[in-house]
């Protein structure tokens, strides 16, 4: 931990106390070399995306994204830099009054998340009766992506391992396990043997390889992970760096919110971590398999 002095918030900024630091994979990968060319000397680093807290201060004339707010009011915000603190400045538009259906740390874990599993299905463009095929459906976006879809009306088999089937039914997918045989499991749980689109979570090379068989219209092939891949083949990668996956990230983020606040999107937390512990929790995160989202309490 490093002590720092945060500045009353300018106009346009808001000053939250944290109560909850959402984890990702993305965090672990800012802290690995292939994201810090500069060498791990280069302390500290600003590390997380999204959290949760309450309202200290406001700048002049500054209302949040949601509207209004004032001293004491919970909310969460994503996207920001440096969450990993107790207290900081993030810009307003950034900042949206927290559901009372979440606790903060489900409030921490919604967005990222939830903006990705929303722009997959959107760059998809998945409509009502679709059945669509999701690897690694009980993860933190393949959750996401399960309950979105439902909304949607989409029809989701998604793959999993076996002890993770009851997860993925819980939130309205129909379990495939992964490994040797994917594929002819998966064609035998879809009808005629095909997807109308695939969305990869995992990006291995069975999955890719299944999607590319079940999916006539590469369009509607789409990875987080695997990018080398997509770019050889023809498929879709997104990342939350590219500007039109950025610009809908931000758009959707009201209707996550709304859709969490009305208990149609839930956020499934794992286990939560103090500060100390963060080198433990991000070692968990690295695993790929932490059961769950993962916080940081203060």
């Amino acid at each position: 931990m490093i002590d720092a002095e945060v500045p009353p918030p300018a106009t346009g900024k808001v000053t939250i106390d944290v109560r909850a630091v959402g984890m990702n994979p993305a965090d672990f990968k800012h802290i690995s070399a292939a994201r810090n060319p500069i060498g791990a000397s280069a302390t500290p680093l600003p590390i997380g995306y999204e959290v949760a807290g309450v309202v200290a201060a406001l700048g002049d004339d500054t209302e949040i994204a949601s509207g209004g707010g004032a001293v004491g009011d919970e909310v969460l915000a994503f996207r920001v830099t440096g969450g990993y603190a107790t207290r900081l400045n993030v810009p307003a538009r950034d900042v949206f009054a927290k559901p009372a259906s979440l606790d903060f740390p489900q409030a921490a874990n919604l967005l990222l998340a939830g903006a990705t599993a929303a722009d997959m299905l959107h760059t998809a463009e998945v409509t009502a009766g679709e059945t669509i095929v999701v690897h690694g459906a009980s993860g933190a976006v393949g959750v996401s992506i399960l309950q979105q879809a439902h909304e949607i009306g989409a029809r989701v088999v998604g793959t999993a391992g076996r002890g993770s089937f009851d997860v993925v039914r819980r939130y309205g997918g129909e379990p495939v396990e992964y490994g040797d045989g994917l594929l002819d499991r998966l064609r035998a749980a879809l009808p005629g043997g095909t997807a109308a689109a695939a969305l990869d979570c995992v990006g291995t090379d069975e999955a890719v390889d299944a999607s590319l068989a079940l999916v006539g219209d590469r369009r509607r092939v789409i990875t987080i992970v695997a990018s080398g891949r997509a770019a050889d083949e023809g498929f879709v990668a997104l990342g939350g760096r590219a500007p039109d996956s950025a610009a809908y990230r931000d758009r959707v983020r009201p209707q996550l919110i709304r859709l969490a606040a009305e208990g149609r999107l839930e956020v499934p937390i794992a286990r939560t971590f103090g500060f100390d512990e963060a080198v433990a929790a991000l070692q968990l995160l690295s695993t790929g398999h932490p059961g769950g989202k993962l916080a940081l309490i203060p």
